[in-house]
């Protein structure tokens, strides 16, 4: 009696159903494989007539030729000589099937999927059988768009190659070599005279003398580094090295071999920068590594430099810093929000090496600007090795020698 009302109310004045939207509207009350045999059961049972003329879909599964769209697929592929594992499928119709679909189904109040859903499954059957490929929901290598507003005529199809994202540490055993791409400060990356034509302030960046090799083997468009903070372009990065994650846009080849790359990329930057654990990952881990945390820290190590003589013994008062309140510093107020940080330094030593130089290892929390924690920044940095010293000093190297994140 259920079935039958719910059928009478779909079909009030004399409307046609076709086969897949009537076993979709039933699909919660009769079993089925598919709702197009859900349609057909029901027909069969209700003594119906059979029709494809539908005033739901307006005959979108009627013309619906899956084989001319797996056709379409497989000619971009070709064309594009793509790779790709993963994928999941999308499609476009007309804006009132979609409207009059939900208004069915907020009036009947029916909790059945929509017609969209059942179109992307049908299609992405097709593929998965035909390809050998796998329908990834959460991460898709690729999303296959299909449009069909205008079925009756031309189906189109459009392939979408979704970024693919590398995970590693990079140390960088040079100065002056910054961590992104810097374009020319002259000609803001257009290229002159004053930077050769590169558009580039400086030649290299931990950044390109990876990416440069990795586009080639994934034959990307692009690349996009994302570091777990970055250190200054006159600072270098030691120990276990800073976490990265590389964004490699529209990889055409995603089946690399990341050891054999990672081991040709640090032969050819050998002394300049190096780069481990490559590994491929997701794509929120970028967002995870920039996020600050109770667990993250930095451990550097400052060579600095005290404008007056002093002695070892007063690189004892030294020890006594734990909370550092800061002031954005001046260097970066230009591109930085004004306000005062709070940052813990989690421990500190020093070793003294002539009368007005000294080293300090200390490890902080993420966030704590090292070189005016010691120069004082105008009092912007509070307490300094500058304050408590009483001696004017600055850093003359920095090194970051271990990141740890979550």
């Amino acid at each position: 009696m259920q079935i039958q009302e719910r059928v009478g109310k779909l079909l009030k004045n004399n409307k046609n159903i076709c086969n897949h939207c009537l076993g979709r509207k039933l699909s919660d009350i009769v079993e089925g494989k598919n709702n197009q045999e859900r349609g057909e059961k029901i027909k069969q049972e209700l003594k119906l007539k059979e029709t494809q003329d539908c005033y739901i879909c307006k005959n979108t599964f009627q013309n619906l030729n899956t084989d001319k769209i797996l056709k379409k697929i497989n000619k971009k592929i070709e064309k594009q000589n793509l790779e790709f594992n993963t994928f999941i499928v999308g499609t476009k119709i007309n804006k009132e099937i979609i409207e009059n679909d939900k208004k069915i189904n907020e009036e009947l109040k029916l909790d059945v999927e929509l017609i969209k859903k059942e179109l992307n499954r049908i299609i992405g059957k097709k593929i998965e059988e035909n390809l050998n490929k796998e329908v990834e929901f959460d991460n898709p290598d690729v999303v296959i768009m299909v449009d069909l507003r205008n079925i009756e005529k031309e189906t189109i199809v459009k392939i979408q190659i979704n970024p693919l994202y590398i995970e590693g540490r990079y140390n960088k055993f040079q100065r002056n070599i910054p961590q992104t791409k810097w374009p020319c400060t002259k000609c803001k990356g257009r290229g002159c005279p004053e930077c050769n034509g590169t558009g580039k302030q400086y030649p290299d960046s931990v950044e390109e003398l990876i990416s440069k090799h990795i586009l080639k083997e994934t034959q990307g468009s692009d690349a996009k580094f994302h570091g777990a903070g970055r250190e200054d372009i006159n600072v270098r990065m030691l120990g276990t090295g800073r976490p990265f994650v590389l964004e490699i846009k529209e990889p055409k080849k995603r089946n690399i071999n990341l050891k054999e790359i990672e081991e040709k990329i640090n032969e050819i930057n050998k002394n300049k920068t190096k780069y481990t654990n490559l590994k491929f990952t997701k794509r929120n881990r970028k967002a995870e590594i920039k996020q600050s945390s109770p667990d993250t820290y930095k451990v550097y190590q400052a060579q600095v430099k005290c404008e007056n003589p002093i002695k070892e013994e007063e690189l004892e008062k030294l020890k006594e810093i734990h909370i550092i309140e800061q002031r954005t510093p001046t260097r970066v107020a230009h591109r930085r929000a004004d306000k005062i940080r709070k940052k813990e330094v989690k421990s500190l030593t020093t070793k003294f090496i002539d009368p007005h130089n000294f080293e300090m290892i200390i490890k902080t929390e993420g966030g704590l600007y090292i070189k005016e924690l010691i120069s004082g920044d105008d009092n912007r940095s509070k307490p300094s090795v500058t304050e408590i010293l009483e001696n004017k000093s600055i850093c003359e190297f920095l090194d970051v020698i271990e990141v740890g994140i979550k």
